[in-house]
């Protein structure tokens, strides 16, 4: 029971490394690690995906990347076409971020097609869309989500992990309380012990984005090892 318990924890997991500064041995690092602590997949830039394929290959965690990352400034063209080359290369999820100027000044109709743009060219590849929640107010948080749902993007997420701040029970609340159980929320963003994580967990999130994920994992570990 313990062991599943850990694996489902595991599974929630993308464990990440985003830094602009990381190189192909940190990103095979990442694999290795994510591989021998079973996460669900592995969150990295888009120009390490055909390496992270590779990496992973014969295994069952997953390539996810970043789309329009981390500004979500970027044209919904480019996003369209840069998705369509990312899953070309091997990832089978991807986290767009939503663009947050044009949500900020009212543009409903721009801010859903550039999620369309981005789920269609995802095919049935798994989109998930960032919210970046410490820039929004709570009734924008609300009317992204129900925006993303209506796009038909499978998760929610709460930041970049480059913002001022990153995920909150409260945001995390929102979103479950919006999209109801049909979609997905992935808490990130300064998630850095289990404590953090199931506070997370608890408040609604399916998913964990966060470069700390072994020490999520042990710490959950070493709780039930003391039960």
């Amino acid at each position: 029971m313990k062991d599943d318990d850990i694996l489902k924890l595991a599974e929630m997991i993308d464990h990440t490394n985003l830094k602009p500064e990381s190189t192909l041995n940190d990103i095979k690092k990442l694999c290795e690690e994510a591989k021998k602590n079973s996460f669900g997949a592995v969150c990295i830039n888009p120009s390490y995906v055909k390496s992270a394929k590779e990496y992973l290959k014969g295994s069952p965690v997953k390539v996810c990347t970043v789309i329009g990352f981390p500004l979500g400034a970027t044209p919904s063209e480019v996003k369209a076409f840069e998705t369509e080359k990312v899953i070309k290369d091997g990832a089978v999820e991807v986290d767009m971020v939503l663009n947050i100027g044009a949500m900020k000044s009212g543009e409903i109709d721009l801010v859903k097609k550039d999620i369309e743009a981005v789920v269609i060219a995802a095919k049935k590849n798994l989109t998930k869309v960032i919210l970046e929640t410490c820039f929004l107010t709570d009734n924008e948080i609300i009317k992204a989500c129900e925006i993303a749902k209506e796009a038909r993007a499978d998760f929610v997420k709460t930041s970049t992990g480059f913002g001022p701040s990153g995920a909150s029970e409260h945001h995390v609340q929102l979103m479950r309380k919006t999209v109801g159980q049909q979609m997905g929320v992935k808490a990130s963003g300064g998630i850095r012990d289990y404590k953090a994580a199931k506070a997370m967990i608890d408040a609604g999130a399916t998913r964990i984005g966060a470069s700390s994920g072994i020490k999520i994992l042990e710490e959950f570990k070493d709780l039930l090892s003391k039960k």
